[in-house]
Parts: structure tokens; C-alpha cells; sequence
């Protein structure tokens, strides 16, 4: 099909010494026990910025929260599509099933833009080195050829997937530049199995891909900003922390 295949402790206080011998008869003995020094206390993490998206598929709906304080440049991209309505249309097309763990779910779904004249140019590749933003179960993802060339391609994870980061030291460029993580899913990822779970073709496809590709694409019907799912906000105001530390895949 050729597709678009992230802690000095702090001293203890001394007495002076006192002055005089009077002054040192009246002075309270020591303690036996010295002061224990205490750890200072960690800064809070500064709070996650998140941008919502609402992708709507005849199975449900699907919130993604994309991650605009690790990930802004990938973020900001897709939020082109979005606003630009150039999602409305876009199809998922690829279930990589992988074939450890029998029983569990374990690989991607994967989805894009199809028609040429709503692609916009390509974002510059944030490395998973760069936002920490991990391949873990849940997380969206840009597909990609060679770092910088991703458009409007992306992956949902079923599982965790760490292939798909960065190699540790990694700057950006392949081999090892992994792929764009920029956010993850924030409801409906009972509706991403749904449709990860939609028969595969036997035929349709083309080399890594062949035997992944659905029979029957699922369209986004469309693709709007949208508020925080209340499981979601709940969750960024109790603990806004980043993301956790939160290559062949997908050409």
C-alpha cells in the first residue's frame, strides 16, 4: 500500500560556643545523638498541557490527548489536520497484530490521510529521547519513513510497544531515531479494539504490511477539538505530572 509506515542535603545548624567558663558550667550537655540531616523537599513537576480530539468512527468515538508541552511540534501538526477538517475522511487501515503473549492484544492500529490534496508538510521528527514520551499501551504516535517526513499517518498502541522509541543516545537520525510519540488515548480504547479487532485481509498489502490490513477500512467521520473527558481531568488535577519515561514498524 506504501503508507506511512517520548534530587544537597541541607547542613544541621551548630550552637557557638560559649564565651566563658561560667557560661560553659550553665551550658546543657550535649546530645549523644547528632542531628539528622534532612533531604530537601522535590519541586512539584510542572503541570502537562493537553489539547483534546475527538475522532468520531461508526464503532464510537475515540478522545485523544495530545501532549502539547513534551511534544509541540507533533502536536501542533495534528492539530492542523484537525482544525483544517482534514481528518473527516481519514481511514484506519492497518491492525498489526503481533503474535507473542497469545490471548493478549498485543501490536497497533494505524490510520492517515489518503487523499494527497489534504496533506500538509511534513513535521520535524520530536525523538522519544527529546519528549519522553514512551511506546507504552495507549500511546499515539506518528508513522513515519525517514525521521522528518511524517505527515498525517498515526498509530494507537495496543500494548507496549518499546521498538518503536528511540535508542538511547539517539539524536535524531536513523538507524535508532524511533518514532513520534506525542500523546495517548484519554477515552474509547475499548472502540480502538473494536475496531483493531475488525477482520485482516489476507492479500491486501504489501511487504511488512501484508496480512495487516483490514478488510473493511473504518473512516473517521470526523475529527474535532473537544474537551477533557472527566476521567482525564480528574486525573491532571490530582497528579499533573509528565508523562512516564512515560525500529521497524510502521513504514
Amino acid at each position: 500500500m506504501g503508507r506511512l509506515t517520548f534530587c544537597a542535603s541541607l547542613a544541621a545548624a551548630l550552637a557557638l560556643a560559649p564565651a566563658g567558663l561560667a557560661a560553659q558550667e550553665t551550658a546543657p550537655a550535649p546530645s549523644a545523638t547528632p542531628p539528622v540531616a534532612r533531604a530537601p523537599a522535590e519541586p512539584a513537576p510542572a503541570p502537562v498541557e493537553y489539547a483534546y480530539v475527538a475522532l468520531k468512527t461508526a464503532l464510537g468515538t475515540i478522545t485523544l490527548a495530545l501532549d502539547t508541552t513534551h511534544a509541540p511540534k507533533t502536536s501542533a501538526n495534528f492539530l492542523k489536520y484537525v482544525d483544517a477538517k482534514n481528518l473527516d475522511g481519514a481511514l484506519f487501515y492497518r491492525a498489526m497484530h503481533l503474535p507473542y503473549d497469545e490471548g493478549k492484544d498485543q501490536g497497533l492500529l494505524q490510520g492517515g490521510v489518503r487523499n494527497a490534496a489534504k496533506l500538509l508538510d511534513p513535521v520535524a521528527h520530536e525523538s522519544t529521547n527529546e519528549t519522553g514520551i514512551k511506546h507504552t499501551a495507549g500511546t499515539i504516535s506518528m508513522a513515519r519513513f525517514a525521521p522528518g517526513t511524517a505527515t498525517a499517518d498515526f498509530m494507537i498502541m495496543l500494548s507496549d510497544m518499546p521498538a518503536l522509541d528511540a535508542e538511547k543516545g539517539n539524536t535524531g537520525e536513523d538507524p535508532g531515531a524511533g518514532f513520534a510519540a506525542f500523546g495517548h488515548v484519554a477515552a474509547g480504547m475499548d472502540v480502538v479494539k473494536a475496531i483493531w479487532s475488525q477482520p485482516r485481509s489476507a492479500t491486501k498489502g504489501e511487504g511488512v504490511m501484508k496480512g495487516d490490513i483490514l478488510e473493511n477500512e473504518v473512516p473517521i467521520l470526523s475529527a474535532r477539538r473537544t474537551s477533557a473527558p472527566p476521567k482525564a481531568a480528574a486525573e491532571t488535577s490530582a497528579s499533573p505530572a509528565a508523562e512516564a519515561e512515560p525500529s521497524t514498524p510502521t513504514s
